[in-house]
């Protein structure tokens, strides 16, 4: 095991990445800011940040960009000291290697079956590793190893701490009625053996809820819907996922499972177009009447960011092996209706890879309707 100090491998000019997801190196930052201070310009590369990150300061950098905004980086992205590069999962890795390749990733890190390997979450991690970055590795002895693929290199390892707390638990809302009449009238589209893909949260856990049938599990985040799925009797396989996050009850029953792996294996074309039929079950801020969705920003301040939902989608509306592009969305969101004439962002989803529209009011199935037919399909569900 090889130690080091976050000072000697921050070096001025260089380009760092901290790791992303609920297994995020939080206790890092402020030691990395301060090391970035003092190398000068340091550019910094950060990913999905679902909680605010103490002691960040932006200003130690000369650089930093994000490929998912919102979340805990919102506030930051909106005043513009951190830059919110669109970007759809699959092209994430080809960053890595090219625009923004880190000289360095701060990584949490667990020492698993085959050796030291990434968390709760692998993703985009990987091809930083494979480009070349040498892993700030914070030892996290009290986070399930769940990563799917190859130790991480030792000569790539150097130490810099241990950091004894377990990930972060989300703090997701339960579902509610409406989340629930929503997974009923999605029930019917999934049918038994497919693999299903759906987003953390309310909406997402509504609707595994509503299943009746056996499924695979191929989705962006494995939350605590997918081990309910086991208890009930229906979850066919090993879960596929970049990222986890939940319960500590989830990381329990994750420890020594293998069920988190790269953007390369996750979110590969060619992979999620064969096999069993693949579902995708996705939901937006914003639909127009096209069917074109926003999932980024909302009264021009950043939420989320594009992520993996356009691959996802297109995998879902391209499969020709019974797959399907599902979105499911509540007519509204606090007092506003999230059906609109006119996205108050770039367009995330194209309407094309929607095939099926889901509200509390019902169905909206869009395949093989012309684009008149499909504006008042879309229109119908929000009256």
């Amino acid at each position: 095991m090889r130690s080091a100090r976050l000072d000697d491998l921050v070096t001025p000019g260089c380009r760092v990445a901290v790791a992303d997801g609920f297994g995020m190196p939080k206790l890092a930052i402020g030691g990395l800011c301060e090391a970035a201070r003092a190398a000068g310009g340091v550019r910094l590369v950060l990913g999905w940040c679902p909680v605010a990150l103490d002691d960040f300061d932006p200003a130690a950098f000369v650089d930093v960009r994000t490929i998912m905004a919102g979340y805990g980086l919102r506030r930051f992205v909106d005043e513009g000291a951190v830059r919110y590069v669109p970007a759809r999962m699959q092209t994430v890795c080809k960053l890595m290697h090219g625009a923004l390749r880190p000289d360095v990733l701060v990584a949490s890190v667990g020492r698993g079956r085959r050796g030291w390997a990434f968390t709760t979450e692998v993703a985009w991690m990987r091809a930083a590793v494979d480009a070349g970055a040498i892993v700030a590795a914070v030892e996290r002895p009290n986070h399930p190893v769940c990563d799917g693929g190859s130790p991480i290199p030792d000569e790539r390892l150097r130490f810099i701490g241990v950091d004894e707390s377990p990930p972060i638990v989300p703090t997701w809302a339960e579902p509610g009625d409406i989340h629930r009449v929503i997974g009923s009238h999605l029930a019917p589209f999934i049918g038994e053996g497919s693999r299903l893909q759906f987003g953390p949260g309310p909406l997402g856990a509504g609707i595994l809820e509503s299943l009746r049938v056996p499924v695979h599990v191929d989705t962006g985040v494995i939350t605590d819907a997918v081990p309910m799925l086991e208890r009930r009797g229906l979850l066919l396989g090993r879960p596929v996922a970049p990222y986890m996050g939940g319960s500590e009850a989830l990381y329990e029953w994750a420890a020594g499972r293998d069920v988190v792996f790269r953007l390369e294996v996750t979110h590969d074309q060619k992979r999620l177009g064969s096999g069993p039929p693949l579902v995708t079950i996705n939901t937006a801020l914003e639909i127009d009447l096209d069917g074109q969705v926003n999932v980024e920003a909302v009264g021009g301040s950043a939420v989320a960011g594009v992520g993996g939902q356009p691959d996802y989608a297109f995998a879902g509306a391209s499969a020709l092996s019974g797959g399907m592009s599902i979105l499911a969305v509540t007519t509204r969101s606090g007092k506003n209706s999230t059906l609109v004439e006119r996205l108050g962002a770039p367009v995330s989803t194209p309407s094309h890879d929607i095939d099926v529209v889901v509200t509390e009011n019902g169905v909206a199935d869009l395949r093989g309707l012309d684009r008149h037919e499909r504006r008042r399909a879309i229109a119908g569900l929000w009256v």
